[in-house]
């Protein structure tokens, strides 16, 4: 069986990793077939992305390999599952290189077994699977990818969210920066005033799209805890993020830990202009960068031929 699982835009800018969403584009691709030993087995990794040798090819330290081990151990399967992978997200992108492959891996293996779980209930699976990543229980990124779109994510609960039509230009560059050098940055405590500006623009983001007010949207689309501390890490972030602004966007950010940075469009030829803008931004700061366009209601993993 094999399952096709879209790259994310992890945090969505209010500086918690609570939320994200899909985009159309760029995925990882699993096949899984059942073996008669009771064992996760990766039986190979290929790809273009660069850095494939450092994917561990151990189950128990690789983020589809973890994700099916809890999964065998809850169901207490009897059979193993065998699993090769297929890279299409760069590693280090911010765009959930490591939810992905873990995410289609599930959707792969469940399609598999006679009673399949719900997208929900594979949900746990995938947080312990990314956790190899990240090092931390954190779900913005399988989260989307398990049910499609927006999606508000805990450590015990993936709730999709109803978000009005808008659109996505999601810049890449061409640069590697890993999830925990990325964390490192935010380990120092944050002021109590800042946690509470930050919080009213969390509620407001959250209004704003089950509201569908588009005001009320860009009002909370800010970071004020995340997105400073890293924005050293990106070259060319300030500049990006603000040709993003000044071609339309309700807001820009950092995806995930980074260094893609997306904005938030009302149509898709805004998108398309923001993106062209981004992409020269960070030409500017010697990155060559790629524009991915897509809705903001993105599309969940799914089952390919």
């Amino acid at each position: 069986m094999r399952a096709f699982a879209p790259a994310s835009i992890g945090n969505i800018g209010v500086g918690f990793d609570l939320l994200g969403h899909t985009i159309q584009g760029p995925g990882d691709a699993a096949t899984v077939r059942f073996i008669d030993e009771p064992v996760v087995r990766i039986d190979a990794i290929d790809g273009e992305v660069p850095g494939l040798a450092r994917i561990p090819l151990i189950a128990e330290r690789n983020t589809a390999g973890r994700a099916l081990i809890e999964l065998r151990a809850s169901l207490g399967l009897a059979h193993g599952f065998a699993v090769t992978l297929h890279k299409g997200i760069a590693l280090g992108s911010g765009l959930g290189g490591s939810a992905a492959s873990c995410v289609a891996a599930l959707v792969a293996a469940n399609a598999l077994l006679d009673a399949p779980l719900s997208r929900e209930s594979l949900y746990p699976f995938a947080l312990a699977g990314e956790s190899v990543a990240s090092g931390s229980l954190h779900g913005d990124n399988v989260a989307p990818m398990l049910l499609g779109g927006v999606v508000l994510a805990t450590e015990t609960r993936a709730i999709r969210l109803d978000a009005p039509d808008l659109y996505c230009a999601a810049v890449h560059p061409a640069h590697v920066l890993e999830t925990r050098e990325a964390r490192a940055v935010l380990a120092a405590p944050y002021p109590l005033g800042d946690v509470v500006h930050q919080t009213a623009h969390l509620a407001q983001f959250l209004t704003g799209l089950a509201r569908g007010d588009r005001e009320l949207i860009a009002a909370g689309l800010h970071d004020v805890l995340v997105e400073p501390r890293r924005a050293a890490l990106i070259p060319g972030f300030d500049a990006v993020k603000q040709a993003a602004l000044d071609a339309g966007a309700l807001g820009a950010s950092i995806s995930g830990a980074g260094p893609t940075v997306f904005g938030w469009f009302d149509t898709r030829s805004d998108a398309e202009t923001g993106g062209a803008a981004m992409v020269a931004a960070f030409r500017r700061a010697d990155l060559h960068s790629r524009a991915y366009i897509s809705p903001v209601n993105g599309p969940r993993a799914e089952i390919v031929a």
